[in-house]
């Protein structure tokens, strides 16, 4: 007790003024700061603790010696230092903080803080009696020696700090540094020395700040996350522009991660060696994912390309030696024609053609593949055509408020389109492919083929045709269809001979 009276007054006086000033600003830092951030002060409260037990040790020390001057530096170091720290919280952490709500760059506190550090050093000195100046005087050579050797580094902090006063970058950012591709990724932090940049592989790169400063730096993330891509892809001379960029207009409907908004675009590029170069440009918003975008789109595009029968061209040559008689060419035929026949055998109002009549449509149908994901047809679309599930799987979504709702999932022997093509209503649902599907598109012109040759068989179809769509919409609608059987199966006879002009 009577340390810390003795501590008090008296010589002491000077110094317990200061360590009370240090623990006054130490309570307004911690009032100050969010919660979260109160364990920035701790550096603060150390040097108090460490200030008062060299005040308490001073007090015992022998008066007048070397070990007394020493005590006295370190007891004012620390004071000052605490005292220091808490202004640079109260200055970078609660004003700056609050007034551009945000945390300040890390390379600014860093600073501030190394700033007021040696401030404090040189007024520690000068308390004990020690002038700054001589000691800067006699050891210009070793000031001269350092410097030489600190030349990166202090190129590198003030590249530090012209990067953080025009802010070309943030954290979370995706940046290129480098004309190489390669030299992409995402800041993950900036430091007084350095900036680390996360890659794509997954690489930390670690770039001085003094080459950033140097480099075109190419910021993915501002102003906008938008950003523009692209993929290219060849199409065949024999087929017009329009028909291979209405072809892939098309299938980029749906992509997941492309912006509908700035609408995607096709452009006919050059008129190469193999084919037609068109240049597929599309918009997202998340360019970590932008690679598997881009896998995504040519996945659609080549799809889209296949089921429109427009080749892509590659620069090979294939020279096939072999001898292929008329037989084996039959039977492959056959085969092929047996396979659609027995997938056409799932709809059962097929089943009252002939077999020849139903041999002879499974010839005239046409075999699609859709990407995982695709839209086969969609609400409210007009179209004369029937699909029959032969691989894969696709979902029954209807609109509900607004919003897309799934009612079912249909496998492979399954059929969709069947009133499309019978009678050309309008589509109820959309049917998306949910995996990679193939499935067979028996159209218009060759169903009227097939009822022209056999008309009788209309109202035998129309009656299981009934049957179905009672089915169909007690499903849809969780309600019995008040509408006779009867009166539903002339009614879908009048309609179907009205669209085939029977």
């Amino acid at each position: 007790m009577q340390v810390l009276v003795a501590f008090f007054r008296g010589e002491y006086a000077s110094g317990a003024l200061g360590v009370f000033a240090a623990l006054a600003l130490l309570a307004l830092v911690r009032a100050l700061l969010p919660k979260a951030e109160q364990d920035r002060s701790r550096i603060a409260a150390i040097y108090v603790v460490l200030a008062i037990s060299f005040g308490v040790a001073d007090w015992f020390a022998p008066d007048g010696g070397a070990i007394e001057r020493t005590i006295e530096f370190f007891f004012w170091f620390f004071v000052l230092a605490s005292c220091g720290r808490s202004l640079v919280l109260l200055a970078v952490d609660v004003v700056f903080g609050r007034k551009t709500h945000r945390s300040a760059p890390r390379i600014f506190r860093d600073l501030t803080q190394a700033v007021v550090y040696v401030i404090v050093l040189l007024l520690t000195l000068r308390a004990i009696g020690v002038e700054p100046g001589s000691l800067l005087t006699t050891s210009a050579l070793l000031t001269a020696v350092v410097g030489l050797a600190l030349q990166d580094t202090l190129g590198n902090l003030v590249s530090g700090l012209a990067l953080q006063m025009q802010r070309p970058f943030e954290v979370g950012d995706w940046i290129q540094f480098d004309s190489e591709a390669r030299q992409i990724g995402q800041v993950t932090e900036v430091n007084w020395r350095a900036t680390t940049v996360m890659t794509s592989d997954l690489v930390e790169v670690i770039v001085p700040n003094a080459m950033l400063a140097k480099a075109a730096i190419r910021n993915y993330s501002r102003p906008s996350k938008v950003s523009r891509r692209f993929v290219s892809v060849q199409g065949p001379y024999d087929a017009s522009p329009h028909r291979v960029q209405d072809a892939i207009a098309r299938a980029l409907v749906g992509v997941p991660g492309l912006l509908t908004e700035p609408a995607p675009w096709v452009q006919t590029k050059t008129f190469a060696d193999s084919g037609i170069e068109y240049t597929v440009w599309f918009f997202i918003d998340d360019y970590a994912s932008r690679e598997r975008t881009d896998g995504l789109v040519r996945d659609r595009v080549w799809y889209a390309m296949q089921r429109a029968k427009l080749a892509i061209p590659y620069p090979i040559r294939t020279v096939h030696v072999h001898q292929e008689s008329e037989e084996s060419r039959r039977s492959a035929y056959d085969r092929e024609l047996d396979r659609r026949d027995k997938i056409l055998r799932c709809v059962d109002f097929l089943d009252v053609l002939p077999d020849a009549t139903h041999r002879a449509l499974a010839a005239a149908a046409e075999i699609r593949l859709f990407a995982p994901g695709e839209v086969i047809v969609t609400e409210g679309e007009t179209s004369a055509e029937m699909f029959i599930i032969d691989t894969g799987q696709v979902a029954v979504e209807i609109l509900r408020a607004g919003r897309a709702m799934a009612v079912a999932r249909l496998g492979p022997g399954k059929f969709f389109g069947e009133m499309g093509l019978m009678t050309g209503e309008v589509r109820r649902a959309t049917v998306r492919a949910l995996s990679e599907c193939e499935v067979i598109v028996v159209g218009r012109d060759a169903f009227q083929r097939t009822i022209a040759s056999v008309p009788d068989v209309v109202e035998k179809m129309s009656s299981l045709l009934a049957v179905r769509q009672a089915e169909l919409e007690a499903v849809a609608d969780q309600r019995p269809s008040i509408e006779p059987m009867q009166a539903r199966s002339q009614r879908l006879i009048s309609q179907i001979k009205g669209f085939f002009k029977l």
